[in-house]
């Protein structure tokens, strides 16, 4: 091919008319389950050369065969030189565009297949599941997916992802690629760059964005493409729509990147396939930049096939907009020719028009359906995964008598819509669908049955395989009501069914509720028994070890839960495995490298602490700026109330600190209040040998009631950073705590009082509500005011205003009481200087020899007024801040969303924090 775009002589003379070379650059769907006379004008008029199919086209095999024969035969009358791909979605468990009860197989999910643990299976799960949709017609399957799960517990992906390790995800990708390859059906693996770690930052796009680096993206997220490319034998690569936001990258949509497409999948990772867009009908991508120019711009980016779903107006501007992109010299007749040659390419390998006009259909289908039958029955009951059964429960039949009730409770979820639901059906039909993060999450081309249809038919499988009494109800976003709770005292055995209760936290809140009920019920001597079972993410209750029976099905279709009954029943003994780190991870700890944990020694150990300190702040972002002010003593409290415990990994011949970890107990409480480890020496699990001799000891203390993640005095870390987003709070999460139900605490500061005033009308407010404010100091007037924390607060905040109180000169505390001298609040002054500001870094001026002025540990109970009583004790905290020359104000730990009432009045917030409390049981395993 010349520069000038000249036909290439392996090339049919026929794609000299430019119209029909653009016609098979575009992938193009529609709603309806019969020819329309719009996709026929498309076929015929436009020489469309690529057929997406979704659940919305599909009724059953017999129909899907003969829809896909029909519009073979529309393409081959209209001239077209090779036959049109079809193209579905058919990735097993709860995404499957075809279904069909009497001739098509369920398959477990990729995460679903990885738990049974055999590549092997998957290979054949694959070539089963190809030969099927082949019969059909259907000549290109939309996967495997290859995306790494990398921040696995929060992504809407889920089951349909393998893994969060990206050897496991390439070891079962190529599996399932080499199975669809030998049926005969090409390929295409998604969704590059990745869908496995998105934020869902809220942006005005609602586009979910990658934040990894390149050189992150390349050490986990890119393995199983490149991978998969490697082995030569992936024909398309499916590239998606999501943002990217890194410093080396700034892309709003990588399918319209030449940066993704050109530079990485090409250049790059080498890849020479078909690639192919994300849907451009995409609201943010319309709003943006509208379908002509972003048609335009992903053939620019390195695309070869544009993929419009369904709206005929939208498919005529797309292909408007390509030959406007050709007219206007953006795009090149050799461009088009290269894209030709790849989609020629692999419709060469994958179809013919003795194929595509004769599609085998119901008489293969017939053939092989019972021995699809046996192997689906077969992998199910291979993938069920028993992570816990810490009571003996399962099975049923041995663990309950017949006269013993059962209760069955099953969330009211919603199906996964057949195709790329509109915001009408998101937000319409379905009223909770609010978030960037659920439209992306139910955004999926797949069929499911309604959740509460699939939940019913298991509940009188049950029945009928228990031949006792079963109780079943659902269970909503309102809670426990008062016939869960009849129910439960009726049963002696209560099974709680959750389906990504990570995402739904309605259900972790009624699942964590119920628990908590049959615990005092256990304790008064009665049988309560409790069964969590997973029917979709695993993730939802896998750290908590407070559920002792715990089961996972990867998915919610009748198939998967025919082979829970069979489990729970003990027709078969369970043997998947969750994937992944899940599965890896006891082995992980116990190979990873063991530090040795020493006792902090203040006099060996305090200037290297020192330097620790100064090299965190160094390497933080500015956000981390308490770290700056912090120092060996910040964390010697000296307090008789609190036993304190401090453990360092050091190197004995240099005397350098590698890590730091502070640990304190206080009246039942154990708490973690920080860990740190030398930035240079991290992922070599020094954080991680810290973390287990602070826990075991806490958690061998005499009357241990509760284990805390942050701490507000000393008040380094209130809990784990927000700023960090969820690395962090993963490791830990990794690491046996239970982060999903935090406290937020926030960091507030007035930057600069001398210009500050009250808000208007704040102070007449106070007044017309009768609240009046006085300030004590010392202990001897103090007696309210500590029943009053004691009653409110945990102890280490009952410590930190009895340190205030102590210190006369420089600290006080503010009450605020009602006109029948009630306390309604209080709140911790510090003037500039306090003993105290040396445990609470924000506080300390550094440098800059700012005086800076403390409002600490505001406790004011939930009242119809209490935003006011807040409010005012802000205002009298700030006033005393500036009779003592103060130039700006810190006010610390406000709890969960009362930072807001505090904006309005001039407060900007300084750091956020999520306080983390599990029971000491959780880190059984952890130490």
């Amino acid at each position: 091919m010349t520069s000038q775009g000249q036909l290439d002589a392996d090339l049919d003379p026929l794609w000299q008319d430019l119209d029909r070379a653009i016609g098979q650059m575009l992938i193009m769907g529609w709603d309806e389950t019969e020819v329309t006379p719009q996709i026929r004008h498309l076929i015929e008029d436009h020489h469309i050369g690529s057929i997406l199919l979704t659940a919305k086209n599909l009724k059953s095999a017999q129909q899907t065969a003969k829809l896909v024969q029909e519009l073979q035969t529309i393409a081959h009358q209209a001239g077209h030189p090779q036959p049109l791909l079809i193209a579905v979605d058919q990735e097993n468990g709860g995404v499957n565009s075809l279904f069909d009860e009497e001739f098509i197989c369920q398959f477990p999910s990729s995460m679903g297949q990885a738990a049974a643990g055999s590549p092997e299976l998957a290979y054949t799960i694959a070539k089963a599941t190809a030969t099927e949709i082949a019969a059909c017609g259907v000549n290109l399957i939309l996967g495997p997916v290859l995306d790494v799960l990398t921040n696995a517990r929060y992504q809407p992906l889920g089951v349909r992802a393998t893994s969060d390790d990206p050897q496991e995800v390439s070891q079962y990708g190529i599996a399932a690629m080499k199975g669809y390859k030998d049926a005969g059906v090409a390929v295409c693996g998604k969704h590059f760059p990745s869908y496995g770690n998105l934020d869902f930052l809220g942006s005005s796009l609602d586009m979910p964005i990658i934040t990894q680096t390149l050189e992150e993206l390349s050490l986990s997220a890119l393995v199983p493409f490149r991978n998969a490319i490697a082995t030569g034998g992936l024909d398309a690569m499916f590239v998606g729509g999501c943002g990217i936001a890194n410093p080396s990258m700034n892309v709003n949509h990588a399918c319209l990147s030449d940066q993704v497409v050109d530079d990485l999948l090409r250049n790059e990772l080498g890849f020479k396939g078909v690639a192919i867009s994300e849907c451009l009908e995409m609201e943010a991508l319309r709003n943006e930049i509208g379908v002509k120019a972003g048609t335009v711009m992903a053939v620019e980016a390195g695309c070869d096939l544009v993929l419009l779903c369904r709206a005929y107006d939208v498919q005529l501007e797309a292909i408007s907009g390509l030959k406007l992109g050709v007219e206007n010299e953006l795009i090149t007749k050799g461009r088009i020719y290269t894209s030709l040659k790849r989609i020629l390419r692999m419709k060469k390998s994958c179809t013919s028009w003795a194929q595509a006009l004769n599609p085998p259909g119901i008489s293969l289908l017939s053939q092989i359906h019972l021995e699809h039958l046996a192997l689906s029955r077969r992998v199910y009951d291979s993938s069920i995964t028993v992570m816990r059964d810490n009571e003996k429960l399962l099975p049923l039949n041995q663990s309950m008598d017949k006269d013993e009730e059962l209760l069955l409770l099953t969330p009211l979820v919603k199906p996964l819509p057949a195709s790329s639901a509109t915001k009408t059906i998101l937000e319409g039909k379905n009223g909770n669908v609010q978030t960037a993060h659920d439209k992306w999450a139910h955004r999926d081309r797949g069929a499911m049955m309604s959740g509460e249809g699939v939940f019913r038919e298991f509940g009188k499988s049950m029945a009928r395989a228990r031949h006792g009494k079963l109780l079943h109800t659902s269970y909503t976003a309102n809670g426990v009501r008062p016939v869960h709770e009849n129910l439960i005292h009726r049963a002696s055995c209560i099974i709680i069914v959750t389906a990504d209760a990570n995402r739904n936290l309605y259900q972790a809140g009624f699942t964590k509720h119920v628990a908590m009920m049959c615990s005092l019920l256990r304790a008064s001597g009665q049988k309560k028994s409790l069964i969590v079972v997973a029917v979709s993410s695993p993730y939802d209750f896998a750290m908590d070890k407070s559920i002792g029976t715990y089961i996972c099905t990867f998915d919610f279709t009748e198939t998967a839960m025919s082979a829970l009954v069979r489990a729970l029943f003990g027709v078969f003994n369970p043997h998947g495995s969750l994937p992944g780190t899940l599965r890896k991870s006891k082995k992980v700890i116990k190979s990873r490298q063991h530090w040795l944990v020493e006792n902090y020694n203040r006099d060996r150990d305090g200037r290297g602490l020192d330097d620790l300190l100064q090299g965190l702040a160094r390497a933080s972002a500015p956000s981390h700026s308490y770290l700056q002010t912090s120092t060996a003593r910040t964390f010697e409290l000296f307090n008789p109330s609190t036993e304190e415990a401090h453990f360092v990994v050091r190197n004995s011949s240099t005397h350098a600190l590698y890590g730091f970890c502070a640990t304190y107990y206080t009246k039942g409480i154990g708490i973690l209040a920080a860990i740190f480890v030398d930035p240079a020496k991290r992922n070599v699990s020094i954080g991680r040998s810290l973390h287990r001799r602070a826990l075991r000891s806490l958690t061998q203390r005499r009357g241990i009631k509760k284990v805390q993640l942050g701490m507000c005095f000393p008040g380094v870390y209130l809990g784990i950073p927000v700023d960090d987003g969820n690395k962090l709070k993963e490791w830990f999460g990794r690491s046996g705590w239970d982060t999903q139900f935090p406290k937020r605490l926030t960091n507030m500061v007035i930057p600069d009082l001398s210009g500050w005033s009250a808000p208007e009308g704040l102070l007449q407010s106070i007044q017309r509500a009768s609240i009046c404010f006085d300030l004590i100091h010392g202990l001897d007037n103090a007696e309210s005011v500590l029943n009053h924390v004691a009653t409110h607060a945990n102890p280490e905040v009952y410590e930190l205003y009895k340190a205030a109180l102590q210190e006369t000169k420089t600290c006080g505390v503010v009450r605020a009481k009602s006109p029948v001298d009630s306390l309604l609040g209080t709140v911790i002054i510090c003037s500039p200087g306090s003993h105290l500001a040396g445990h609470i870094p924000p506080l300390h001026p550094g440098r800059t020899n700012a005086l800076i002025g403390g409002i600490l540990a505001p406790i004011v109970p939930s009242t119809a007024q209490a935003n006011l009583v807040l409010q005012g004790l802000a205002l009298m905290g700030v006033r005393q801040n500036k009779a003592h020359k103060s130039a700006k104000s810190v006010l610390s730990w406000l709890q969960d969303d009362s930072y807001e009432q505090l904006l309005a009045m001039g407060f900007d917030i300084l750091q956020s924090f999520e306080e983390i409390t599990n029971g000491p049981e959780n880190f059984v395993d952890a130490v």
